[in-house]
C-alpha cells in the first residue's frame, strides 16, 4: 500500500523523532533484522524519541490502516520486527535506563538490549533475569517470558516485571502495574506484543555478582550420549542458584562437539564447589569454567548467535533429557548441515517452575527448552538447513509438550500459537478484546480478540 507524501508531511509535524521512507538514507539498513532470511520493506520507519511520538506514529497507522511493526532489538527470529508496506516503529533512538539502587529497581525504555541493562544494573551489583545472548532486546524477550541464567533463582523475566507504560490502540498511554491494569500486567507478562507498544520497563532487581560461576566446559562430540545423560542428572537435582545448559555445536576447529554451559549465581565459595562434579566428569577438550565477570556470562552465546546470518528455528519443551531424547538429538546433529548450527537444551527450574502457570500469561513452568537451531551463511543452502531443522524437529515430536512463544518461526500456525500460550489463552483474547478490539497489534504470536 502507497503511502501519501501529504500524510507522511503531517506526520513529521508531530514527530521528534526521525522517518524514514524507501530511498531515504538509513532506509536499507533499517528494514534489514538480526535474521538475515527476512526481506522487507516497509512503507515508512519511524524512530521516536519518546512515548509521544509512539502514539504518534500509532494514530498514523491506525488511521491509515497500515500494519505495524515494532522494532527493539530486531533479534526475533520469526522477522516480526520488520513488515512489507507498513510502519515499523524502531525503537533505536529510546535507549535510556535508570537503575534505583535503594529500591533494587531498574527503568528502560524499549531500545535497550540485555548487554545494555546488565552493564547498567551491574555497576551497582544488581541484576535481573535476562536473555542468553547480549543483544537480544529487552522488550521482545520480557513480553514472550523471558529465560536466562538467573531463572532458577529469581524466576522468568517476565516474573520480574513490575510494571509498564504501553501505548494502547487507541493512542492512550495506560500504566499497567499491580494496581494499575492489572489484568493489563498479567498480560505483559508473557502474552507478546499482542495487547499495545511498552515504551519503559521497570524490573525488579537482585544482588548478583560482578563475579559469579560461570562458563563452558567442552567434551569430544564422541561422548555426547554420556554428557547428556550426565547432564540430565544434574538437572534432577540442580540448586536454584545452578542452571547448566546443554548443546551440541561445532567447534572453531571444525569438529563436532558437546559442552555444558553453567551460570552460578550463589556464593562464590559454593558455587565453586558446586560446580566441581561437571569439571571432573569426564575428560573435557576444554574447560573453561570458573570465576566469570556476570556481563562475561551473559555474553557466553553472542558468538555462536552473531547478526547477519540465515537463520531458521524450531523448538519445543521436554520433560527430561531421557534416553530418546539423547538418540534423537544426536542422530539428527550427525546430519548438520552448517557449523554454526546446534541443538540447545535450557531448563527451566527453580523459582520458575514454583509460579502457577495462571500466575502470568507465560504458562510454561516446567521442562526443557530444546531448541533445533539453523544459521548459515550461503543462500544458496536455504533448502537444506531448513529441511534439517524440520526432519530433527519432526524426530522430537513424541517428547515435546509445549513451545516458548519466543522461538516461534514465520511459518508456525495459529495451532502453534496456541501451544504457546497454553491455558491461558481463552483468558488472554479476552484482554485482547478489552484493550485492541480490532487487532492493531498482530505482527506477533497474534492472539484474536474475543
Amino acid at each position: 500500500m502507497s503511502v501519501g507524501l501529504g500524510s507522511i508531511d503531517e506526520l513529521r509535524k508531530t514527530l521528534g523523532g526521525a522517518i524514514i521512507t524507501p530511498g531515504d538514507p538509513g532506509y536499507e539498513e533499517g528494514r534489514r533484522v538480526w535474521n538475515a532470511m527476512i526481506d522487507r520493506h516497509p512503507a515508512v520507519i519511524v524512530r521516536p524519541r519518546t512515548a509521544g511520538d509512539v502514539i504518534a506514529a500509532v494514530n498514523f497507522a491506525r488511521d491509515a490502516k497500515l500494519c505495524i511493526a515494532v522494532r527493539g532489538g530486531a533479534h526475533n527470529v520469526s522477522g516480526r520486527a520488520t513488515c512489507d508496506d507498513g510502519v515499523v516503529i524502531d525503537f533505536a533512538e529510546m535507549k535510556a535506563i535508570r537503575v534505583d539502587p535503594n529500591a533494587r529497581t531498574a527503568r528502560a525504555e524499549p531500545g535497550v538490549r540485555w548487554g545494555e541493562l546488565d552493564r547498567e544494573t551491574q555497576a551497582f551489583g544488581l541484576a535481573t533475569t535476562g536473555g542468553t545472548v547480549g543483544d537480544t532486546g529487552i522488550a521482545g524477550l520480557t513480553l514472550g517470558g523471558g529465560f536466562g541464567w538467573l531463572g532458577g533463582r529469581f524466576g522468568m523475566t517476565a516474573d520480574n516485571l513490575l510494571g509498564a507504560d504501553v501505548v494502547l490502540a487507541s493512542g492512550e498511554l495506560v500504566h499497567a502495574s499491580a494496581t494499575e491494569n492489572p489484568g493489563l500486567l498479567w498480560a505483559l507478562r508473557g502474552g507478546g506484543g499482542n495487547f499495545g507498544i511498552v515504551t519503559s520497563f521497570e524490573y525488579r532487581l537482585h544482588p548478583v555478582g560482578p563475579m559469579i560461576v560461570g562458563g563452558l566446559v567442552v567434551h569430544p562430540y564422541a561422548r555426547a550420549a554420556e554428557l547428556l545423560k550426565f547432564y540430565d542428572g544434574i538437572l534432577r537435582s540442580a540448586p536454584d542458584e545452578l542452571t547448566v545448559a546443554a548443546v551440541l555445536m561445532t567447534g572453531p576447529d571444525g569438529q563436532k562437539a558437546c559442552a555444558l554451559a553453567v551460570a552460578w549465581s550463589g556464593p562464590m565459595d559454593e558455587g565453586l564447589k558446586a560446580v566441581q562434579r561437571i569439571k571432573d566428569f569426564g575428560a573435557p577438550v576444554m574447560d573453561a569454567l570458573g570465576p566469570i565477570p556476570y556481563v562475561a556470562q551473559q555474553a557466553l552465546f553472542d558468538e555462536a548467535m552473531p547478526p547477519n546470518l540465515m537463520n531458521y528455528w524450531k523448538a519445543d519443551f521436554i520433560d527430561a533429557v531421557d534416553d530418546g531424547v539423547i538418540r534423537t538429538a544426536i542422530e539428527a546433529y550427525d546430519r548438520v548441515q552448517s557449523p554454526m548450527s546446534s541443538i540447545l537444551f535450557f531448563p527451566i527450574h527453580g523459582a520458575a517452575t514454583r509460579i502457577a502457570p495462571d500466575a502470568t500469561a507465560y504458562p510454561h513452568r516446567q521442562g526443557i527448552n530444546m531448541g533445533i537451531y539453523a544459521l548459515w551463511q550461503e543462500a544458496g543452502t536455504n533448502d537444506a538447513n531448513v529441511a534439517w531443522v524440520r526432519e530433527a524437529w519432526k524426530a522430537t515430536q513424541p517428547y515435546a509438550r509445549g513451545v516458548y512463544v519466543n522461538e516461534l518461526g514465520a511459518d508456525d500456525g495459529e495451532d502453534r500459537v496456541r501451544q504457546a500460550y497454553g491455558a491461558n489463552y481463552e483468558r488472554l483474547t479476552e484482554i485482547k478484546a478489552r484493550y485492541d478490539p480490532q487487532n492493531l497489534f498482530q505482527l506477533n504470536a497474534n492472539i484474536r480478540p474475543a
